[in-house]
């Protein structure tokens, strides 16, 4: 199976990483209105700033990654 015909364009990959990172936030948001967290929530807490963060990195990468295309093109 060709692992590049069933990759998604840049710009496709770029959007749904944008929706999940807002996902996260908005999951992150609920527990931060929160006056108490319990210690699952905690966790779940820095779960998903790790989860923000690790598409931050790759929304970065694809956005530099396109940027340099776009510039040798």
């Amino acid at each position: 199976m060709d692992l590049e015909a069933n990759r998604l364009p840049d710009s496709a990959e770029i959007h749904q990483l944008e929706q999940e990172h807002r996902r996260y936030s908005e999951q992150l948001e609920v527990l931060i209105q929160k006056p108490y967290l319990s210690e699952e929530e905690q966790l779940e807490e820095v779960r998903l700033k790790k989860l923000k963060l690790r598409i931050k990195d790759q929304l970065a990468a694809r956005r530099s990654g396109q940027h340099l295309r776009a510039y040798v093109a």
